[in-house]
Order: structure tokens, then sequence, then C-alpha cells
């Protein structure tokens, strides 16, 4: 059945294409003016197809070539070459993707980290990490709340919280039954919300630049980390996120799919669906000697990770900086360079691709070095272990990849062009910002980036906002609020997303069956946002009173909606 759904789908899409023909000059001017609703197709056959069949890759392939065949096709192509080319285009799409410096970056950060962490493995520091751990962590309870905590203290970047976060605390979270998809979706939530909101990550800079770039629009200066803060409040989905893990896990409360990938981990003892497949490559690695298990292991290499990350990300910021256009900002560094606007400065101009990748390899090597002193391995035993971990990551580099060609597709046929255009001219100025929250949701969910979906809405919102109520500035800060976390939501629950990939890769979990699970806790929480966060808003109401009533409404929904899930008891 599901074989047959999948064709009809494949070829509906194809058949979609014959009704209409654009003729060349028409394309030039706009793609996406020219074919409306149909610059949506790319994303929505690769959304549905992966929870029709749960094969990413196949999805992923299926939703580029879809769009290379609208493109060829409205290029005054018949049909069966459209097909032709567009197969063609695919393979310039993937390559692209991979020529892309950024691209590169997270693809050897992403394996590299995988080498790491079979090292550590290897020289029983993950072992020793968790049974200590495990010791703090009495019950699922705590086991989630400290997994929240590291997702907290990893702060300074979304990618390095998944990597990290998931390897550490997956041994814990079996031990006391919890759903990989559970343990997929706290660390999600604390990925990208934190480091959207942190005073420093390697998030501020873009947020800032925009944020700047957008005044300077409308004739305006402004102190642009200043906007960026006052914004903070107003993020209502990461606050209430962060808010929502913690109360579902000291609750032990769970609705929706959720509630039964838990209550299938306690009657069952299947941490995953057993239909499901881990595309991670998730492997156990043996321990080559129990006797030497030490937590130092682990921590020196994970430690000499976060610290050669921190020096990276000033160091690579700095260089970028100095060298750039900007001589007053590069004189604030030169004669403060250990001032917190340095810092904060350093961290959002550096490639953070880069640093955590180098950071990764240092690092590496100083687990190496580790295993060789200790005489659990020699080097050639310890550069295998390490090539054999990245391999484990191969697949996860191909869902990487597939997912930014799709993002190109989409980026050259319009899409969020398409869906902005939906805004329209006119808008009553109470619903702006919850207008603008849906709207990035919807434009990140379909295409997979929130970093994209900042880029185009911040430079709208802005000035329809100060058009809208030119003497309320605060009605202007909460529009920019709604465009960063709106793209967070978004992208939070797309199963085309980097960071959901590498959540759902460090806690073993498919990546369709965490979307499946987190995606109804995303929605509650995107709702109570506008509800009770950005419709009072608009209205008026002070937003120190606005925000004590979504934290109760948000405890309300758990308690309401959730049931009680102990895994560690049989039902």
């Amino acid at each position: 059945m599901k074989k047959k759904l999948t064709w009809s789908l494949i070829l509906t899409t194809f058949f979609l294409f014959l009704p209409q023909t654009v003729h060349a000059e028409e394309v030039q001017s706009s793609l996406a003016n020219s074919i409306g609703w149909m610059t949506l197709i790319p994303p929505i056959i690769a959304i549905i197809l992966a929870f029709v069949t749960k094969n990413v890759v196949l999805s992923l392939f299926v939703g580029i070539f879809s769009g290379t065949i609208i493109m060829q096709f409205y290029n005054d192509t018949n049909i069966l070459m459209a097909i032709f080319n567009g197969f063609m285009d695919i393979v310039d799409y993937i390559l692209n993707s991979l020529a892309d410096p950024w691209n590169a970056g997270i693809i050897l950060q992403v394996m590299t980290i995988g080498g790491l962490i079979a090292l550590i493995t290897s020289m029983g520091g993950a072992q020793a990490v968790a049974e200590s751990l495990a010791k703090k962590a009495k019950g699922p309870i705590s086991a989630q709340i400290i997994t929240w905590a590291l997702g907290i203290l990893i702060f300074f970047d979304d990618y390095a919280n998944a990597l990290i976060v998931g390897p550490i605390m997956r041994p814990v979270s079996d031990k006391m039954n919890i759903s990989r998809e559970r343990l997929a979706f706290v660390i999600d939530a604390t990925a990208a919300p934190i480091a959207g909101i942190a005073l420093v990550s390697t998030w501020i800079g873009y947020e800032v630049g925009l944020i700047n770039d957008a005044y300077q629009s409308i004739g305006q200066e402004v102190n642009a980390y200043g906007v960026f803060l006052q914004t903070i409040p107003y993020r209502f989905y990461n606050i209430l996120m962060l808010l929502f893990v913690v109360v579902t896990s000291l609750t032990l409360r769970e609705f929706g799919p959720m509630k039964k990938a838990q209550e299938r981990a306690r009657d069952t003892g299947l941490l995953v669906d057993e239909t499901s497949e881990v595309e991670t490559g998730d492997e156990e690695q043996e321990v080559l000697n129990k006797e030497k298990a030490s937590i130092w292991n682990a921590l020196i290499p994970i430690g000499s990770l976060i610290v050669f990350s921190f020096l990276g990300f000033y160091m690579n910021g700095r260089s970028e900086i100095l060298s750039g256009d900007n001589s007053m900002l590069a004189q604030t560094i030169t004669n403060a360079p250990l001032s917190f606007e340095t810092i904060r400065e350093t961290f959002g101009a550096s490639d953070a691709s880069i640093v955590l990748f180098q950071a990764a390899l240092i690092s590496s090597i100083i687990a190496l070095v580790m295993g060789v002193t200790q005489d659990l391995f020699n080097f050639s035993k310890g550069i295998e272990i390490w090539v054999n971990g990245m391999k484990t990551l191969m697949i996860t580099g191909v869902v990487l990849l597939l997912a930014w060609s799709l993002s190109s597709v989409m980026n050259e046929l319009g899409t969020a062009d398409y869906l902005v255009s939906l805004l329209g001219d006119t808008l009553p100025p109470v619903l702006l910002s919850s207008v603008i929250f849906i709207l990035g949701a919807i434009i990140s969910f379909s295409t997979g980036t929130s970093y994209g979906t900042m880029g185009i809405l911040m430079p709208l919102a802005i000035p329809l906002a100060t058009a809208l109520q030119p003497g309320n500035p605060d009605f202007v800060i909460m529009s920019a609020g709604a465009v960063l976390t709106g793209a967070i939501f978004g992208d939070h629950s797309s199963p085309i997303s980097d960071t959901t990939i590498l959540s759902s890769m460090g806690a073993g979990s498919n990546l369709i069956d965490h979307v499946k699970t987190q995606l109804p806790y995303a929605l509650a929480v995107g709702t109570i946002s506008i509800v009770f966060g950005y419709l009072p808003s608009a209205m008026g109401l002070n937003i120190w009173i606005i925000l004590p009533i979504t934290f109760a409404a948000t405890i309300a929904m758990v308690f309401i909606l959730g049931r009680k899930v102990d895994t560690t008891e049989q039902s």
C-alpha cells in the first residue's frame, strides 16, 4: 500500500507540470510569480514522502528531482527532456552544496566529532561518564533534567549541542528506559532555542546584523545589539520550549505520538520503533579495557573541544573583523581585546563550521595521544577507530547534502518569495506579529533553514511594523522577535532541517520518528506563543505581565493534555 501511494505521489507531481507553459522571458523575470503555488511542490513531496516511506534519502532525492523538473519544464522544454535534464541537474546541486565552504565545514565537523566520540567510547570514557551520571540520575526525571542542563551549558552553538549531548546522555537515558524519540526531543529543544537567545553564541552576529540592516533601510541608526536584547522577552517560542521540556520532564507527562513512544519503551523495552530504521549508523563501540575506563578519558577530550571552540570563535572572528571594513569595531577589538563587546562581536563574526571542525580535530588528536599513552591502542589502531567512527556518520552527511540541495532548488524556484507574497499589502496591526511568526514557521519548515528565513523576513518585518505603528518602538521590536523565533519554530519542526537531523543522529533515533513525536509539542508551544503571547502583546498588554501568563498556560497545557508515563514502572 505504501509503495503504491509513494508512486502515486510521484506520478501526480509529474502530471501537475503539464497544464501550463510559460515563455522563457517570463521565467527570467520571476519564476515564483510565474508558477505560483507550484513552488511548494518540492518541499511538500519531500515531507509527505518522508512520513509515508520513512526513507529520508529517497524523500529528499525525489523532492529535489521534482524541483529540477519544474525548472526545466518551465524553460520551454518538453516533459521527457525536463525529466532527463532535471535528473542531470541533481548532480550539480549536490556538488554545489558540497563545494560550499560552510556546508563542507559542517560535514567535516560532523564526521570528525563522530571519530572523536568513537575514540572516547573505545577508551571507556563514555562508559565512565554514563556510570557517573547514572549515580546522579536516579530515574527518568533526573536523567532528562541533566540532559536539559547539558544542553543549556552548551549554549554557544546548536550543532555542537546536538553532537555532544546525545552521545554523552544516550547510555544514561537508555538505562532509564527513555525512548530515543524523547531523548532526541530534549536535545533538539535545547539546541537552536537556546543558541538563538544566548547573549554570546555563533548566532548572535547574524541576528544582530539583520536587525541593523533592517533599521538602516528605513533610515534609523540604532544599537542593534540593544534591540536584540529587547527582543528576547518576545521570543516566546524559544523561552516556552525550554520551559516545556522542564515541565514535561519533572511531571513525566506526555501526549500524542511521544506518549506512545514512551509507553512502548516502558512496556516492551524497545527504545526505538522496531519497524523504523535508524539512519545514524548508531553502532556500539567496543570498550578496549574496562579496567582502565576513566571519566577523564571523556572529560579531557570533550573539555578540549569546548575550550578550543571558544578560542577558535574568538580568533577566527577577530581575524575576520580586523580584515574587514568596520574600522571602529576593529579599533574596539584592538583596544579592549577581552571586553564583553569584543567577545560578542568575534563570536558572531566567526565561521562556526570551520572552527568546530578544527576544534574537533585537535580534540581527536588529544584523545588519540591519551589512548596510546595508556596502552589502550597504538597509533594505527587509534586511527582505525577514529576513521570507523567517521564512517558511522556517513549517512548523516548524505542526508545533510540532500537537504541543502533541496534548499537550493527551492531558493531558485522562489518558494520563500511566494510564501512572503501571501502576506499581502494590508494587514491589521494587531495580527502582524502573529502572521510574521506563522509565516516564518512555514518558510523555515518548508526550506529547513532558520537563517535563510530570518534573512528573508527581517528586511520586511521592521519596515512594515514601523509603517503600521510609527510611534511605537515596542511594536517594531516585537515584530523583529517574531521573525527570529518563528524561524526557529519552523526549523525545529522540519524533517529537512540540519539541526533536526543532527539531533536525531546524536540521540540514535529514527529521524522521522523524531519529527513525528516532536511536531505536536512544537505546534502546542507555538500556539501558546500566538494566543497568549503575540496577540496580547500587539493589543498593548505589558510584556512582563504576558510572560507569566504564557508560563502558566504552558504548564496548564501539560497537565490538561499530558498523561504520566514513568518508563521505569511496568504498566
